[in-house]
């Protein structure tokens, strides 16, 4: 595949060698241009003119190398560029799209059986006080007093039941779980076979007979309501009431950076205690950060490289007889090599000396670009403050929102803070748009410096980030027990997504005894004496 992108001043072309070259050069070449084709498939990454400096508009992957000099370095796009996809993008896409189409079919034909089962709910009680005045009219006997008061009674109560209905089942779905929710099934059940015994009770004793008696019909639909309101409380115990006590400790711990948390949790069953999970992890962990993990991974792969392996055999063919001299050359081949491989092993056991040193330095140029961003930030509020006391000398329609406030102060510290989110690896979390948000909502609401930094000094929660960090993430269950079946002492299951996994450990809370001492509140009486004399 060759790509072209015209860039200001630049050009550059991916495709086949040109020119005389000899053969080595020749096949780096190639090789160059086939890498770089592949990093055009990946990603395209666009850098802006310093005079909008993009905090981490491209999200940082694996292991790149972040240029600090970003300022000097940055270059104005003019011309356009090519995307393609592969094969395996149209295939991911493609994935996606018949997961989300399942998902929603399912989501619907859910709320249409709800739906459905909701009607003849509400619907049967009608029915039954209808039907007669339809079929037989002129058989029925006149309703009275108490039969009217029954009319209200009904009306009432099925009032009632509806809204209780609308509060505890028709709630905004939080997630989609895998497997469907045991006990909200069981109640749907109970309640279809409820109305099918009333309404077959209803068409033998009263259809079939046409019976007289329309108050005695009246108080038949009446009981009807009565057992839909006991089940709905039956519903309450069972899906809300029942998980409020807690039973379990659980232990969440991230795969890959160790981070760990514990919660209580009540009786639940492994699909909803994991969603119960998940809730909790994108308010109390702090963002999933790949790039910090980076520098570990390349330490690990140059204490790697440092160790030499050497072949006696490719140093020292073999002769074709046996003799003293070879052997004599194969045993210094061989004191050689394990002095060489002592030596390399020497090396490796120092590298928590270089470990130490690498440590420091990072931690002293995060102290002194923070340092520089902090002093930056101040005197950009102070320039701010400035400002609003001479805006409040001008007329009204002079006066500069907090928008327009933020674009103008925020070049003065921009450079500070994208040499800071480089060095702490956090230049994919924050753009510049969100930033000028974030800095625009703590001008509006006269914020101090301190509280506009403390999104950026320390990394927060999940959902204090863009959406595109955490709105499409899906999550993969994986237990080795049903997960239909309830928490039990020493369960283990993981939550899976793309980039890591949520190890999560089950303990039952213990049973705590408890008892009670008693101490006499005279044991605690003592009597100071103070002598009249004292000694000079």
């Amino acid at each position: 595949m060759d790509t072209e992108s015209t860039y200001s001043g630049y050009s550059y072309h991916s495709g086949r060698s040109r020119g005389s070259h000899r053969h080595g050069e020749r096949s780096r070449d190639r090789h160059k241009s086939r890498s770089k084709d592949s990093r055009s498939e990946k990603s395209v990454t666009i850098n802006p003119a310093p005079a909008e400096p993009l905090l981490g508009d491209t999200a940082v992957r694996g292991e790149q190398v972040q240029d600090d000099n970003w300022g000097e370095t940055t270059t104005a796009v003019t011309g356009t560029s090519e995307h393609s996809l592969s094969q395996e993008d149209i295939v991911r896409i493609t994935k996606d799209l018949e997961d989300s189409v399942g998902l929603d079919c399912r989501r619907y034909f859910t709320l249409t059986l709800a739906v459905i089962l909701g009607l003849l709910v509400f619907l049967s009680p009608l029915a039954f006080m209808v039907l007669p005045h339809l079929l037989w009219p002129e058989k029925l006997q006149s309703c009275g007093t108490a039969c009217e008061g029954l009319f209200i009674s009904v009306a009432f109560k099925l009032l009632i039941l509806l809204l209780a209905v609308w509060a505890l089942f028709f709630r905004p779905a939080r997630a989609s779980l895998p497997r469907i929710f045991v006990f909200r099934a069981l109640l749907a059940v109970l309640v279809l076979l409820f109305v099918l015994s009333y309404w077959l009770f209803y068409g033998v004793r009263i259809l079939d007979s046409q019976d007289e008696d329309y108050q005695g019909i009246v108080q038949y639909a009446v009981s009807l309501v009565d057992a839909l309101l006991f089940i709905h409380y039956l519903g309450i115990v069972l899906l809300e009431l029942r998980q409020l006590q807690p039973y379990y400790s659980v232990c969440v711990t991230r795969s890959t950076d160790g981070e760990t948390r514990h919660y209580n949790l009540g009786q639940l069953s492994i699909q909803r205690a994991a969603l119960a999970i998940l809730e909790h992890y994108y308010c109390d962990f702090a963002i999933h950060n790949p790039a910090l993990l980076s520098a570990s991974k390349s330490r690990a792969a140059k204490h790697l490289a440092g160790l030499k392996v050497y072949n006696v055999d490719g140093d020292f063919p073999a002769a074709p007889a046996e003799g003293p001299g070879n052997s004599t050359a194969a045993g210094l081949a061989h004191s050689q090599s394990r002095a060489m491989i002592a030596a390399a092993a020497h090396c490796r056991d120092s590298s928590h000396n270089e470990l130490y040193y690498e440590e420091a330095e990072h931690e002293r140029r995060v102290r002194k670009r923070r340092a520089r961003l902090v002093v930056a930030v101040e005197e950009a509020f102070t320039h701010v403050k400035q400002m609003k006391e001479e805006e409040q000398k001008k007329v009204p329609g002079d006066v500069m929102d907090p928008r327009e406030a933020a674009q103008a102060i925020f070049p003065s510290m921009a450079r500070a803070l994208q040499k800071y989110l480089r060095t702490t690896k956090q230049q994919h979390c924050h753009s510049m748009e969100s930033i000028q948000q974030h800095l625009a909502f703590c001008i509006s609401n006269n914020m101090s410096p301190k509280a506009f930094l403390e999104s950026y000094l320390k990394p927060g929660p999940t959902l204090q980030y863009s959406r595109d960090h955490w709105l499409a993430r899906q999550w993969a269950l994986v237990s080795e027990a049903s997960v239909t079946s309830g928490l039990r002492d020493g369960t283990v299951f993981v939550l899976k997504c793309a980039d890591f996994g949520l190890v999560v450990t089950v303990k039952k809370i213990p049973y705590i005894r408890m008892s009670e001492e008693y101490i006499d509140p005279k044991s605690h009486k003592f009597v100071l004496r103070l002598q009249s004399e004292t000694s000079v």
